[in-house]
């Protein structure tokens, strides 16, 4: 979040356990004054100081009041019960990539994460003819390059988190999964596509490499050299195409209300819930260099 300059003050930028507080620096020969910031009640004399923890949790009172949730979480019952799916919801900018997003994103995967009663989990989208659109660019330009790394290092513990939740997890795709949204996808165990969806890391186009995993996690769903061919031409395929080379693991025609991957994710998820729970763990117990990236994005060797 970040704040107007006042005339009569200037802004500095302070990080406190990755959060982002703007306070004011001191006038000239005095002490700084508090700025106190609409929902966040002052520090009275003698209370405890605020500390990450409780910063973070004003914080997030304060924003949700004044932001619309961006990722939803909604579980099914019944004969469904046990299937979870992550709804991404962010439509004026078509699902793109930004603090707000990742941040829910993030919070989300770390419920699912120690929720026993999850045995599959579905992403999709409410956004039509969009799954994840990729980064969002006009964001990110605002950013300085300190800001930039800091923004790129937890887009992919974002990834390491889905890769890393202890039950299947499928990715429908019924529309444009497009850099920073086909590593999503990418970063789960299973993909459904429509046959009008478009995927592509589109990264070299506009200057840039994968940054969130996609150039590990491509080789392994298509090989190494079609992913290599893929990613130095920014190459989009539709669903048909993505079937065909083993980027997806299975694909439809688009039907009416849009939504035909999903439906295809849904079956799927309803084959895999009667079945036994520990196969997922087999999986990720297997050595995943994808999940263990260092700070500076370089793999870890084993």
């Amino acid at each position: 979040m970040t704040f107007c300059c006042r005339p009569a003050a200037r802004w500095r930028l302070l990080s406190l356990r990755g959060l982002r507080v703007n306070l004011p620096d001191s006038h000239a020969g005095g002490s700084p004054k508090p700025m106190p910031r609409a929902g966040v009640p002052p520090v009275r004399a003698g209370s405890h100081p605020l500390t990450g923890h409780t910063l973070a949790h004003a914080r997030r009172q304060h924003s949700d009041t004044t932001a619309s949730a961006e990722v939803q979480l909604k579980r099914l019952d019944g004969e469904d019960a046990g299937i979870v799916e992550v709804l991404m919801c962010r439509h004026k900018v078509r699902n793109a990539l930004g603090h707000v997003f990742v941040a829910q994103m993030r919070e989300t995967m770390s419920t699912l994460s120690h929720d026993s009663a999850v045995r599959v989990v579905i992403f999709r989208s409410l956004v039509p003819g969009v799954f994840c659109a990729g980064a969002d660019l006009k964001e990110r330009a605002r950013m300085n390059n300190a800001e930039s790394d800091l923004f790129v290092h937890s887009l992919r513990s974002l990834m390491t988190q889905i890769a890393s939740l202890p039950t299947p997890t499928i990715a429908a795709l019924d529309g444009v999964a497009l850099g920073g949204g086909l590593e999503l996808a990418l970063a789960c165990d299973l993909r459904t596509a429509a046959f009008s969806a478009q995927m592509g890391l589109i990264e070299t186009t506009r200057g840039l490499l994968p940054g969130a995993g996609g150039s590990q996690r491509l080789p392994r769903a298509v090989g190494m050299s079609l992913a290599k061919e893929l990613i130095f031409t920014g190459k989009r395929v539709g669903g048909q195409a993505a079937l065909e080379m083993g980027l997806v693991n299975r694909a439809t025609e688009q039907n009416q209300t849009g939504d035909a991957a999903y439906r295809e994710a849904l079956s799927l998820a309803r084959e895999i819930v009667p079945q036994a729970s520990v196969v997922p763990y087999f999986f990720h117990s297997s050595t995943d260099a994808c999940s263990r990236l260092d700070h500076s994005g370089s793999q870890v060797e084993n």
